[in-house]
């Protein structure tokens, strides 16, 4: 089974490395990590790197492709219309295409989540209503093939229940140990509709100062947002 994950620069490392830890450990399975231009990715840290041994002209098909979110990045990536081609012409080989955080913004660019309920980061969410897509507030939404996750973390759930799927529990279940996947957060903030109204602000602000360190797709996505409130 060949496992795709779409990376490219200022995405957020733990959209992909997350599944990537769960998946990497079932039987049969390749992962190959591919950007549109092979060579070094940089995450939205601006420290860590990830290496694309491919590019998408490389790749024609796979049983599964995954693609992780970003802060502010995934605005350009949902506007490229060869990352977006690339990406439908892949879906039609996969038994599963999959996303993480705002990567569900990125599949939903692509015209492919039309009409299908899906999930994103809780911040840009109501982003995947401007192409078709139902925004819904849940860690993981599955729609026929389409399986899209909250953000960041909720991309290891997703793993774990993607490999359920495809190999079955007792896999899925071992594959979670070997990562000792078992939280227990101190606090129970890390979810949008139980967590505290200033807590809401204070990461909104942390999110917004981080974005707006990219000037060009901060005013991109403020457009994005206008438009949207336009179009209501």
């Amino acid at each position: 089974m060949e496992i795709i994950i779409y990376i490219y620069n200022g995405m957020t490392m733990l959209d992909a490395i997350g599944p990537y830890e769960v998946l990497k450990n079932l039987k049969g399975t390749t992962i190959k990590f591919v950007a549109k231009e092979k060579g070094e990715i940089t995450a939205d840290s601006g420290f860590v790197h990830l290496n694309a041994k491919y590019d998408i002209d490389e790749i024609e098909k796979a049983d599964i492709l995954l693609i992780p979110g970003s802060n502010i990045s995934f605005i350009q990536e949902m506007k490229d219309k060869k990352v977006l081609n690339w990406i439908r012409r892949i879906d039609e080989t996969t038994q599963k295409t999959v996303s993480v955080c705002t990567g569900s913004i990125i599949l939903a660019a692509t015209g492919l989540l039309n009409g299908k309920k899906a999930t994103s980061h809780w911040k840009p969410i109501e982003l995947l209503s401007d192409f078709g897509a139902i925004p819904v507030r849940e860690r993981i939404v599955e729609q026929g093939k389409f399986i899209t996750a909250a953000g960041v973390s909720a991309g290891i759930d997703m793993a774990i229940y993607l490999a359920n799927e495809i190999q079955g529990e007792k896999e899925a279940k071992a594959s979670q140990l070997m990562i000792e996947y078992d939280p227990k957060p101190m606090f129970s903030s890390g979810n949008f509709l139980t967590a505290e109204a200033e807590i809401i602000t204070l990461a909104e602000k942390k999110m917004e100062s981080k974005a707006k360190q990219n000037l060009s797709l901060w005013n991109m996505l403020l457009n994005v947002r206008t438009l949207m409130k336009l179009n209501k």
